[in-house]
C-alpha cells in the first residue's frame, strides 16, 4: 500500500509510522550498527502501519498558493516554493538556494515515483484534511488518477477524535505523531471512479478561476484574493512592538486555518514595503525583527 500526503512534516511522520524496522548505532569503545524491530512508545501508541518508509509519497507543492494552471513540477512552482521558504533569511545565499532547489526537485521526483507505482498497479491510500494545501493536493491528485484503474482509498482527517475523557481536534496531518496514525485507519474508505471524477472536476474549476490563493470557506475550497487572511494580521498587530515570529505564532495559535507561517511573513513584507507596518528593530533574520503598526 502506497501512502500519499501533502506536506513535509506529515510525510516524515508517516515514514516513521510505516517503517516498523529501526536502524541505529550503539556507541562505545566499539561502535556497532544494528537493525531491529521498533519498540512502541509508552503512551499514545495506536500501532505501526505495515510496510516500509519507501512506500510513502510526499506531494508538498503548496497548491493553495499561486498559479495552478502551471504544471505542479514546473520551474514556476519550484521558484514559488523557494521564495516562500526562504523568507526567514535576508539574503538568498548560494547555500540556501542550493538546499531549497534540492528540496523542490525532490517534490517533482516524488510525483514521478507515484506515477511508477500507479503504472505497476499498486494500491494507493491518500491522507488529506481540510487544510487548504491538503484539499488542493487531493483534488489535483484526483485529476491524475482518472486514467488509472488502481484501488484508491482515502483517510480524511475527522473533525475531532475522542480520547478517553477528552476531545482532540486536529487541523492537519502534520499535527499527528507517527505512533498515532494507525488510530485513523478505521476512517479509511474506498474512493470510487465517480468520486475521483467529481474531485478532478473541482480542481479543473479552480484552475479555470486561477485565483492567487485558495481557502476553505464553509467547508468548500474556493479561490480568494491575496488579501483574504490580512485581517488576522491587523487583529493581532498593535502600536506595541512585537517580534515578527511571535506575531505569526499568535496568529497561527488563535486562528489555525491551515495556512503556513510563510504566507503571513510574505504579507507582512508586503505591508512593510507599503509603509503600513514599521520595523522598529531590524535583524539579519526577518522573523527576529521587531515590528508594529506604522
Amino acid at each position: 500500500m502506497i501512502e500519499v500526503l501533502f506536506a513535509d512534516s506529515e510525510t516524515a511522520a508517516m515514514k516513521v509510522a510505516k517503517n516498523t524496522i529501526m536502524h541505529g548505532k550503539t556507541d562505545g569503545p566499539t561502535s556497532v550498527w544494528f537493525v531491529g524491530k521498533k519498540k512502541p512508545p509508552q503512551k499514545s501508541f495506536a500501532g505501526w502501519i505495515p510496510g516500509t518508509s519507501r512506500e510513502v509519497i510526499g506531494l508538498s507543492f503548496l497548491l493553495d498558493v499561486g498559479d495552478i494552471r502551471q504544471e505542479v513540477n514546473s520551474d514556476y512552482r519550484k521558484k514559488l516554493i523557494c521564495s516562500l521558504y526562504a523568507q526567514e533569511q535576508w539574503g538568498r545565499d548560494a547555500e540556501l538556494e542550493r538546499e531549497l532547489r534540492e528540496a523542490t526537485d525532490a517534490y517533482a521526483n516524488e510525483l514521478v515515483r507515484l506515477q511508477h507505482y500507479l503504472e505497476d498497479g499498486e494500491s494507493i491510500r491518500i491522507w488529506y484534511s481540510d487544510a487548504p494545501y491538503s484539499r488542493c493536493g487531493f483534488y489535483m491528485l484526483c485529476g491524475l488518477l482518472q486514467k488509472y484503474e488502481n484501488d484508491i482509498s482515502v483517510v480524511k482527517m475527522p473533525e475531532y477524535e475522542i480520547r478517553g475523557n477528552t476531545i482532540q481536534r486536529y487541523q492537519s496531518w502534520g499535527e499527528v505523531s507517527a505512533e498515532e496514525f494507525a488510530a485513523f485507519l478505521p476512517y479509511e474508505k474506498k474512493l470510487s471512479k465517480q468520486e475521483i471524477r467529481m474531485n478532478a472536476g473541482f480542481w479543473s474549476e479552480l484552475q479555470e478561476e486561477n485565483s492567487p490563493l485558495r481557502a476553505v470557506v464553509n467547508g468548500q475550497l474556493v479561490g480568494v484574493s491575496e488579501s483574504f487572511y490580512d485581517f488576522l494580521i491587523w487583529k493581532r498587530l498593535t502600536d506595541e512592538p512585537i517580534k515578527e515570529a511571535r506575531l505569526i505564532g499568535n496568529i497561527l495559535g488563535y486562528y489555525p486555518l491551515g495556512i503556513g507561517d510563510w504566507w503571513y511573513a510574505k504579507r507582512i513584507n508586503h505591508f512593510i514595503s507599503e509603509g503600513k507596518i514599521k520595523v522598529v528593530e531590524d535583524s539579519e533574520k526577518k522573523y527576529a525583527r521587531m515590528i508594529c503598526l506604522a
